[in-house]
Parts: C-alpha cells; sequence; structure tokens
C-alpha cells in the first residue's frame, strides 16, 4: 500500500528539479545496490526539491547531503533508500515484509519522514529543534500526508505510542541508545547510525517474537550527531 501525494505545480519541477532529472537519480541508486522497488518508486515520486531551500533546489536530485540550518543535513539519497529499504528485512526481491507503524527520530528537512509515509506506513517522528519542526509540518502537510510529530528529545522516543514495528534513527550515537529499542515490538527492525566522526556504521537490530535481537553492520556512513535537549 503507498499513499497519494498531493502534488501542486511547484511539486512537479521543472529543469533541475524535473522528473526527467529524478529517474537519474533512480538509476544511481539502483546502480548502487538498492533493490527495493517500493521504495525506489517513493523516491521518484516524494518531490525532494521542495525539502530543501530554494537556492539548493536545483542541487536537490544530486546523491548528497544539503545543509538545512541548525547545523543539520538532509540525508544523501542512498542512505534515506539503504536505511528505508532496511526496515523491509531486506528488500522487495528478498521477499521482507512491509511494517505498519515506524518511528522516526530526527524529523529534520520531513524528507525521510515523507518517503515512509509515501509507503503507506504509519509515521510517528520527534525532532529537538522546533523550527526545523515547524517547516516540516508545513512540507508534509502540503503534500496531504499524516504524520505524526512531536517537538521532544529524540532519545526518548515516543513512549506513550510504543511498541512500534520499526524505527530509523537520522543522527548518530556513540551506543545504541537503550530507550529507542525498547519501544520496538517483537519482530521489528531498528536501523540507526552508531559511532561518531568518521567511524560511524550503520546498524539494524532486528528482534524476534521472543525478544532475542540479533544486529547486523550495514556498512559506514556519516551522520550529525544525536543530540539530547530541545531547541525552539
Amino acid at each position: 500500500m503507498t499513499a497519494r501525494l498531493r502534488l501542486q505545480p511547484e511539486a512537479l519541477g521543472l529543469g533541475m528539479t524535473s522528473q526527467r532529472v529524478r529517474d537519474r537519480l533512480i538509476e544511481r541508486l539502483r546502480a548502487g545496490g538498492i533493490v527495493d522497488e517500493r521504495v525506489l518508486n517513493a523516491i521518484r515520486t516524494v518531490p525532494r526539491h521542495l525539502f530543501v531551500d530554494e537556492a539548493l533546489a536545483t542541487r536537490a536530485y544530486e546523491d548528497t547531503a544539503l545543509p538545512i540550518g541548525h547545523g543539520q543535513t538532509i540525508s544523501q539519497p542512498w542512505v534515506v533508500a539503504k536505511m528505508t529499504e532496511a526496515l523491509f528485512s531486506g528488500g522487495q526481491q528478498a521477499g521482507g515484509a512491509q511494517p505498519k507503524k515506524v518511528l522516526e527520530v530526527g524529523t529534520g528537512s520531513g524528507y525521510q519522514g515523507a518517503i515512509l509515509a509515501a509507503l503507506g506506513l504509519e509515521v510517528y517522528t520527534v525532532e529537538r529543534i522546533g523550527e526545523l519542526l515547524r517547516t516540516a509540518r508545513k512540507r508534509l502537510r502540503a503534500l496531504g500526508l499524516n504524520v505524526r510529530s512531536k517537538h521532544d528529545d529524540g532519545r526518548i522516543g515516543w513512549p506513550e505510542y510504543a511498541p512500534f514495528d520499526a524505527i530509523v534513527v537520522t543522527a548518530a550515537a556513540p551506543a545504541l541508545v537503550e530507550a529507542l529499542s525498547a519501544q520496538l515490538a517483537p519482530g521489528g527492525t531498528l536501523v540507526a547510525p552508531v559511532g561518531s566522526g568518521s567511524g560511524q556504521s550503520l546498524l539494524r537490530l532486528r528482534k524476534d517474537a521472543d525478544g532475542v535481537v540479533t544486529q547486523d553492520n550495514l556498512g559506514p556512513v556519516v551522520f550529525v550527531p544525536l543530540l539530547s535537549g530541545m531547541l525552539d
């Protein structure tokens, strides 16, 4: 199941934000090992250029991270695709099941949450920087995406709505945050960057029906740090 986006004329794009440019990004993601067609279609559909400042819109479909203010970034599309695909237990070609309810820690621009919502998931997202969250909410509403959001310390998750079938963390902590893994439902998957500086790895945790957790390393990544506290 996928969500139908409400696309205004500015979402369709022209020139360096056109569908042709987006399709070239999809081919680069395929060449980079992304195989789940559900994820690729969501990235093809969601207008990334609406999630960055207008001055950076022409770079929105480059496979690179871009600044969004407050020392934060919108993640590289390949990383967004990899993290999303990892939630599906290996991707569509491997018969991966789709989760239903997902927690995102670190709303940022709103783009990762938009991808998850476009896939038909019930998305809960937490952001510690109030200004980023307010902007992200406007973008998500403009696209007709129903995403529940909260201005809070992401390290505590959203226990009122736990457990979650999937959790995706978009900032790196030195170690996995126990409060977040505790909110993962049996049978669920958590994907998070762990480490500091250039020594980060993208980890995937799976919790089986008996609560036993297994972990695998999906490779090196670079994310902004996962900080505690809140900013307005």
